[in-house]
């Protein structure tokens, strides 16, 4: 995708040296593209826990290159003890997202079989390539299958503007391009087909207003940034057609852990009669978990995160102010869980499927229990 009408990834390799991993430091925009470079393990952990880097596919992507990192300064003598100690790092940073963990125990894997230690540097950096590429294509394919239901809903309105409500970033800056509930929305863009896009602010970090609303004026998608708790209005008039989020860790009964609010959204269309859709990579399945309000781990983050919140003034410069009581408490819990019964269908790369366990198994056949 593009910033300023150039092409960018989220994460890639530096054109010169490839132990040095540049990422898109999102701390910074819409104000600022700032182009930060990844050296050591440590700054992969920070990268993943301080939301320099944010997103289920994004997250995996740098904890893959993030163990890459690790096995490069690995003392040879000490090789395993001191990957599996760096594995153990990065899947701490952020509990809820399936991408990470399953990042991270891929490249275990893909080093196990290597012999001599620059072995394993290669195959850990080709294994981190092939989850960052992995990634985009999968999404672009999430695209194509996801068009289908927007088209359908332009054909039924005779090509009146589509309504597409969507929550938290699950764009290309979530992913390492194209994005999830983006991705169908910039293919009908393509395509031609009118379409309109809700963007929820998403408190406390405001994804939505500062990542998303971002991606789509950067692509020329025409969209609205609306308060967190507009969505079920808007669906009450009739002014909403479509909603399309991602996903962060999803079990394979079709239950979802997405950003913290995906599920009064999904409560309010179901009462509207609206369809709900998760578009996510199957990396993002948890082929372990049943029941998603059970067993998801779900990150509560720095009460900071509530009581603070950071722009730009009107001379152009970042402060960070106090919005509420300094002393007051706060919760501060990442992610809730949509149960399947409010989810019309799952938009994966290899097609639309029911949020049911026999569907999606039938889809991932390698996965049947």
């Amino acid at each position: 995708m593009k910033i300023n009408n150039i092409p960018f990834r989220t994460i890639w390799p530096d054109e010169l040296d490839r132990k040095t991993i540049k990422i898109i430091d999102q701390r910074h925009l819409p104000h600022k593209l700032v182009i930060e470079k990844l050296l050591t393990p440590e700054d992969f952990v920070l990268a993943i826990q301080q939301m320099h880097v944010r997103g289920a596919g994004l997250i995996g992507a740098t904890a893959g290159f993030g163990m890459y990192s690790a096995a490069l300064v690995a003392p040879e003598n000490d090789f395993e003890k001191w990957i599996t100690k760096a594995a153990k790092n990065l899947i701490a940073t952020r509990p809820t997202a399936s991408n990470l963990s399953w990042a991270v125990n891929r490249q275990l894997t893909a080093m196990q079989d290597e012999s001599t230690k620059d072995n394993k540097i290669n195959k850990s950096y080709t294994t981190a390539c092939a989850i960052a590429d992995e990634d985009a294509d999968f999404c672009q394919r999430i695209g194509e299958h996801g068009l289908a239901i927007i088209k359908e809903i332009s054909q039924q309105k005779k090509g009146a503007p589509v309504n597409i409500l969507t929550h938290c970033n699950a764009g290309w800056l979530a992913f390492v391009d194209y994005g999830s509930a983006t991705a169908p929305i910039y293919a009908a863009h393509r395509e031609g087909i009118d379409i309109h896009v809700w963007v929820d602010e998403t408190r406390p970090w405001l994804q939505g207003a500062k990542l998303t609303a971002f991606e789509l004026q950067e692509e020329g998608v025409p969209n609205t940034l609306i308060p967190d708790n507009t969505g079920g209005h808007l669906m009450q008039h009739g002014m909403v057609d479509l909603v399309i989020v991602g996903t962060d860790r999803t079990t394979y009964t079709g239950d979802v852990a997405n950003k913290i609010g995906t599920y009064l959204k999904a409560l309010a269309a179901k009462d509207c009669g609206v369809p709900f859709y998760v578009a996510l990579p199957s990396s993002t399945f948890d082929w372990q978990i049943r029941n998603g309000i059970k067993d998801i781990p779900i990150e509560q983050r720095s009460g900071d995160e509530v009581k603070y919140v950071s722009g730009i003034t009107k001379t152009g410069k970042t402060e960070t102010v106090l919005i509420s009581s300094p002393d007051i408490k706060t919760a501060n819990y990442g992610f809730d869980v949509t149960p399947s019964r409010l989810i019309t269908g799952l938009i994966t790369e290899r097609g639309i499927v029911a949020a049911r366990k026999k569907d999606i198994l039938t889809m991932f056949p390698e996965q049947h229990k």
